[in-house]
């Protein structure tokens, strides 16, 4: 039989349409003689629906999305099964649409990628994929992410950080620390986004005033980093689960020189590949790096998933200076697409990609089975407790 697979995307994010085009491609790609994919949408004001018109992005560029039912769950802990249900209630009770076996999360950013979904499903003891809710919001905080990363010893480049109410309290204060601990350039990001969303590079004092007013739309906690002298990015993935991982390719964006923005990500198509056609993702894959280089970012890459306790698949930024040292930058545990572009060239397939992560949310799922979670004692027949109006 074959398991059916919610597919969780969308989301109050502002990283939402990146979701949506992310499930599209798993589902088109996941192995339909193994699974059925179920589209579970959540849109930009927090309702969640299902139907098979998400499946069709001509839906949402048309915003034609009529057909999809609102819903609701409810767990069913004997068989690890959540059941989902039309949001609105009949007479006779609620209808049962369909069940869900296995969790797919795919919203990137906020709710999301922090932790705070995996946290609904581990309170409905269902398997999803993807990794805890320590490691989502550990790695979406790029603060409490570069802390952890220290702990073990992996190289960054400098940063601050500070609270926005502290920067309405006190600008000067902000600029003078920044400018005592880092040199211009420096980049200016909210913690907790990614797709380069209020990320700005500044230059000079005046640049980083303006950086830092539109960091603080996006988040209460800003991070300061500093800016290397004509950096190369490359980028790895990781899959896998506790020390058992394997790395992809690395890959080398070409023709950026600050930093890539939301726009460069996904909207433009202003890059030119070798032919001269346009392509929004000019890469190469694998990246012209020497093997000792390609072994190096391989280990750090290793140690920095397994240092947040990631589980599944992440890719993880690196930067490169002149004198080739590696600077690790973040981890981004819900990567665009899954990053099968960077396990294609390795003869891992799309779908091979999906079935392996679907696989290790089941392992995963069966280990934590293993855990102790309630702990029999007479507690509440202690004489103590027992006495007449005894209070706690």
């Amino acid at each position: 039989m074959k398991k059916r697979i919610g597919i969780i995307f969308g989301g109050r994010s502002v990283e939402h349409e990146v979701s949506v085009i992310s499930a599209l491609q798993v589902m088109e790609n996941i192995d339909k003689s193994k699974f059925d994919a179920v589209p579970i949408y959540i849109n930009k004001e927090g309702k969640w629906y299902t139907g098979n018109s998400l499946k069709d992005i001509k839906n949402f560029k048309n915003k034609s999305l009529k057909d999809a039912k609102e819903i609701i769950f409810t767990p069913a802990y004997n068989d690890n099964n959540m059941y989902i249900h039309p949001e609105k209630k009949g007479i006779f009770g609620r209808k049962i649409l369909t069940t869900i076996d296995i969790f797919f999360p795919l919203i990137h950013g906020t709710n999301g990628e922090d932790g705070t979904l995996q946290g609904f499903l581990e309170l409905m003891n269902t398997p999803y994929v993807g990794g805890s809710v320590q490691s989502y919001s550990v790695g979406m905080d790029k603060i409490i992410m570069k802390d952890v990363f220290k702990a073990h010893g992996l190289p960054m480049v400098d940063h601050m950080w500070f609270y926005r109410k502290k920067w309405s309290e006190d600008k000067d204060s902000i600029i003078n620390s920044v400018e005592q601990k880092l040199k211009y350039p420096v980049f200016v990001k909210p913690a907790n986004l990614g797709s380069s969303v209020g990320i700005s590079k500044a230059k000079n004092k005046e640049e980083l005033y303006q950086a830092i007013e539109v960091a603080i739309r996006y988040d209460r906690k800003i991070i300061v980093e500093q800016g290397i002298d004509k950096p190369r990015e490359i980028n790895i993935a990781v899959l896998g689960y506790d020390d058992i991982l394997k790395t992809s390719l690395c890959e080398e964006p070409l023709g950026w020189e600050d930093f890539l923005s939301y726009e460069d990500k996904y909207i433009n198509n202003s890059s030119k590949n070798n032919e001269g056609k346009n392509d929004s993702n000019n890469r190469k894959i694998p990246a012209d790096i020497s093997k000792d280089m390609t072994a190096d970012i391989e280990e750090i890459a290793k140690k920095a998933f397994m240092a947040i306790d990631c589980s599944g698949n992440a890719r993880l930024d690196f930067l490169i200076d002149e004198k080739e040292n590696i600077y690790i930058n973040e981890i981004n545990t819900v990567p665009g697409s899954i990053s099968f572009y960077l396990w294609k060239p390795t003869g891992i397939a799309f779908k091979d990609l999906i079935t392996e992560l679907i696989d290790i949310a089941q392992i995963k799922h069966r280990e934590k089975e293993n855990n102790i979670y309630s702990y029999d004692v007479d507690l509440f027949k202690r004489k103590e407790l027992a006495n007449k109006g005894s209070k706690i």
